[in-house]
């Protein structure tokens, strides 16, 4: 697993996102045993205590779950992970657009580009 960390935001919400990047783009399948605390953390090359604070913030979430025998596991809430893909989603299209108007498009001339473009693709 690659870890993208840097230093212009906080190092835990940027591990809580990726994360989630990991969960919604199936690396981490519902039900997955994550590996403890200090293993993600040498992954990462974060402080232990970062990835501890990552992690509870995603339990409270109800993403991620403790067994107190066994460790921590993906939520096995297909649901809710979908919910979570369909919001990483629209971020992504809404920051999209954003840059597109920057550019000078409005979000009608957008469309008929993206359209333009994926018909080009699938040719």
């Amino acid at each position: 697993m690659q870890w993208d960390i840097n230093s212009a935001r906080p190092v835990y919400l940027q591990l809580i996102e990726q994360v989630q990047a990991m969960i919604i783009s199936g690396y981490y399948k519902p039900g997955d045993k994550l590996s403890s605390v200090r293993e993600l953390a040498a992954e990462a090359g974060v402080n232990p205590n970062t990835m501890q604070k990552a992690l509870s913030e995603l339990e409270r979430t109800g993403l991620v779950y403790t067994n107190r025998t066994s460790g921590r596991f993906i939520t096995s809430d297909e649901s809710m992970i979908q919910k979570l893909k369909e919001q990483s989603a629209r971020g992504q299209i809404k920051e999209f657009i954003e840059r597109m108007k920057q550019l000078g498009y409005p979000p009608r001339e957008t469309l008929t580009l993206i359209t333009k473009v994926i018909q080009e693709e699938t040719e």
